[in-house]
């Protein structure tokens, strides 16, 4: 078993701080990409509205998640000593498990067989909007 990503939250509170603390981040990366893409300013303020940074910011506080990546076996030991709900997606016959549980008691999984990375992305997005989004909000 290993982790990727940066931090887990301990608590709504923690959760909330942290996302706040990626909005100048999501700010900045909207900003550059829009550079990037040779907007002059009218087409970025046409373009840019508070939703898109938004959505940035609520992609790169999901893309930050700690996820634990294990086999079956390691996921069915953990869920076992885990003290809340767990929602599970994929196949219960599939030899790999990616995990990550929030600070409200919950915690999501995703199965897989080859695709990590996939995997890992997929599972990020999910706790954002099953754990996060209403914490934040």
């Amino acid at each position: 078993m290993h982790t990727v990503g940066m931090f887990t939250p301990d608590s709504v509170a923690d959760a909330r701080q942290r996302y706040e603390s990626v909005g100048t981040p999501a700010q900045t990366v909207v900003r550059e990409v829009a550079r990037a893409m040779e907007f002059d300013r009218e087409e970025y303020s046409d373009r840019v509205t508070g939703d898109v940074v938004e959505t940035a910011r609520d992609a790169l506080f999901a893309s930050l998640l700690e996820v634990h990546v294990g086999t079956r076996e390691e996921y069915d030991q953990w869920s076992e000593e885990y003290d809340g709900e767990v929602v599970e997606t994929g196949h219960e016959r599939v030899d790999h498990v990616v995990w990550h549980a929030g600070p409200d008691g919950t915690a999501v999984a995703a199965t897989f067989q080859n695709e990590e990375d996939a995997a890992v992305a997929t599972l990020r997005r999910q706790a954002f909007g099953r754990i996060y989004r209403d914490l934040v909000a």
